[in-house]
């Protein structure tokens, strides 16, 4: 019979930490408007392209598992989880690359850990238009997302009493 496993390995545990912390850290480190280009927002940029970072190794990891089962495994709570997961995936990989783009198209020189990368696009004069409203409100979406994944673990652990939040810990 196989083993079940109870919590999440230490690696993703890292990962997810890590990865909470870059989020907020790059929401509190925003800045807008074209004053961008002369004083470019250089912790923003690193926090978030370090999310985009910590990504790959946790859906990596997250593919070839061993992974915990699901707490909830049918109805609506189960099915709530996935839209939510599936959610905060889709902006951990978005929001880097928008806000990536967009600092592109304002001619702004975007670097990793010393390192310039390369412009996604051509820089244009004006506003960064449709993908940069895009970025600011998904900004404040994965937050509010963020937000509602952590209540979501506190009242699974402390109404459920289901052990959600020691799957996520430490030791």
């Amino acid at each position: 019979m196989p083993k079940t496993i109870v919590r999440y390995s230490k690696s993703i545990v890292v990962i997810h930490w890590a990865s909470a912390i870059a989020v907020l850290g790059a929401w509190l480190s925003a800045e807008g408007g074209r004053k961008i280009v002369q004083d470019p927002p250089l912790l923003h940029f690193t926090l978030g392209l370090a999310v985009l970072v910590l990504v790959l190794p946790r859906l990596i990891l997250r593919l070839i598992g061993p992974w915990p089962e699901p707490v909830a495994r049918t109805g609506w709570l189960a099915l709530g989880a996935k839209m939510g997961h599936g959610a905060l995936y889709l902006l951990l990989i978005g929001l880097p690359l928008t806000g990536w783009y967009v600092a592109s198209q304002m001619g702004v020189q975007v670097s990793f850990a010393g390192l310039p990368l390369p412009a996604l696009t051509a820089a244009v004069q004006g506003r960064p238009g449709l993908i940069g409203e895009l970025h600011e409100n998904a900004g404040n979406l994965i937050l509010i997302l963020a937000g509602a994944h952590a209540l979501m673990a506190i009242w699974h652990q402390f109404v459920l009493h289901d052990g959600t939040l020691r799957r996520m810990s430490w030791r």
